[in-house]
C-alpha cells in the first residue's frame, strides 16, 4: 500500500480545502466510509456523514460525527442538504446494494434537469449511474473526491503485498482471470473473476465478490473443477471507470471467503484498487498462507473521471 498523501499531492488531485473545512461522505456499506471519515479527521477536516438508508452496516460507527440519513429515492435532496451544510467537497464511499426505484424517486428542480440521464443510466450499469451523479453534482458546484484521494494509504501498491507469493501456475490464473475481469468490466457487469487451472471459471455478477467466491466454493467438487487445486481471484477497475466511486476493494472478509473457496491468492490492480482494513487484511492473508499481489495498472490511476 502507499504512503499518506501530502498537502501538495492533495492539491494536485483537486482536493484543495482549508484545514477545518467540512467534507461530505455519502456512506454505503462496509468499512470504507468509516476509514474515509477517520482519514479526513487525521488530515484536519470535519466529516459530515450522509447515511444511505438501509445500506450502512453499523450506523453506530458514525456516532462521533454530524450525520443525516437519506433514502436512495430522495437523492434529489442531496444537493440542498450539502448547500445547507456549507459542503463543497463530497466523497462517495461504501457499497450500495440496491438501486433507487424510479417510481419512488422524489423529483426536485435540480434532479429534473438531469433526470433523463439518470433514467438512461439506471437502465445501464452501475458506472453509468455514478458518472451521471458525479457530473450532475460537479456542474452544480460540488467537487466529488475519490476515497483513494482522502485515504491513499488504502490504495494497493504494485508487487507482492504478503509473505506468500504466486507461483508459475498462479500467474497463468492471474492472467486468465484479469482478462475475464476486464471483459465483463467493459460491459459494466462486474470487476472480478476467478481462474483455476489456467482458465476463468466464474465471473462477478450482481451478487458481488462475496457471491462470486461462494459460487466458486460450491463449484469445487463439480465437473471440470473436481480435483483441481489453487486458483486466483482478480479484481480490477472497469475500463474507463469513474474512479471517484466504487473502486475495486478487498478486506478481511474477502480473504476468508477466498480461503474457503480453496484459492491460493488474490490479485488487484495497483493504484486503482483499495485494501480495506489494510493491516488486518494482510495479516489474515499471511496467517492463512494466501498471497495478495498488486498488478501494474492498465490505465492511469487518475483516469476515468471524464
Amino acid at each position: 500500500m502507499t504512503a499518506a498523501m501530502t498537502r501538495s499531492e492533495r492539491a494536485a488531485s483537486g482536493f484543495q480545502l482549508a484545514p477545518g473545512s467540512k467534507v461530505g461522505i455519502v456512506a454505503g456499506g462496509g468499512s470504507l466510509p468509516v476509514e474515509v471519515a477517520e482519514g479526513l479527521v487525521k488530515h484536519g477536516f470535519v466529516p459530515f456523514i450522509i447515511i444511505a438508508a438501509g445500506e450502512v452496516d453499523r450506523e453506530a460507527d458514525f456516532a462521533a460525527y454530524d450525520r443525516q440519513k437519506l433514502a436512495l429515492e430522495d437523492i434529489g435532496l442531496l444537493l440542498p442538504l450539502l448547500r445547507r451544510q456549507g459542503i463543497t467537497h463530497l466523497v462517495l464511499a461504501g457499497e450500495i446494494k440496491r438501486r433507487p426505484r424510479l417510481s419512488k424517486i422524489r423529483p426536485t428542480l435540480g434532479l429534473l434537469a438531469i433526470l433523463p440521464s439518470v433514467v438512461r443510466a439506471l437502465r445501464r450499469g452501475d458506472d453509468g449511474l455514478l458518472k451521471v451523479l458525479t457530473r450532475g453534482l460537479e456542474s452544480r458546484g460540488i467537487k466529488v473526491v475519490g476515497a483513494h484521494e482522502i485515504v491513499p494509504e488504502l490504495t494497493a501498491g504494485e508487487g507482492p503485498l504478503t509473505a506468500t507469493r504466486p507461483n508459475q501456475s498462479d500467474w497463468r490464473d492471474i492472467q486468465a482471470a484479469r482478462t475475464a475481469a476486464r471483459a465483463i468490466g467493459a460491459l459494466d457487469i462486474g470487476q472480478a473473476a476467478v481462474a483455476i487451472g489456467g482458465r476463468a471459471v466464474a465471473l462477478e455478477g450482481i451478487e458481488g465478490t462475496a457471491g462470486l467466491l461462494d459460487r466458486t466454493r460450491e463449484l469445487r467438487g463439480h465437473g471440470r473443477l473436481a480435483g483441481k487445486a489453487r486458483g486466483v481471484l482478480v479484481k480490477c477497475a472497469k475500463p474507463g471507470q469513474e474512479l471517484r466511486a466504487d473502486l475495486p476493494s478487498i478486506g478481511p472478509q474477502t480473504i476468508e471467503a477466498a480461503h474457503a473457496a480453496g484459492l491460493a491468492g488474490i490479485a488487484v490492480e495497483a493504484g486503482r484498487s483499495l485494501i480495506l482494513e489494510g493491516p488486518a487484511t494482510i495479516a489474515r492473508a499471511n496467517a492463512l498462507g494466501l498471497f495478495i499481489v498488486g498488478l501494474p495498472s492498465a490505465e492511469p490511476a487518475n483516469g476515468g473521471a471524464g
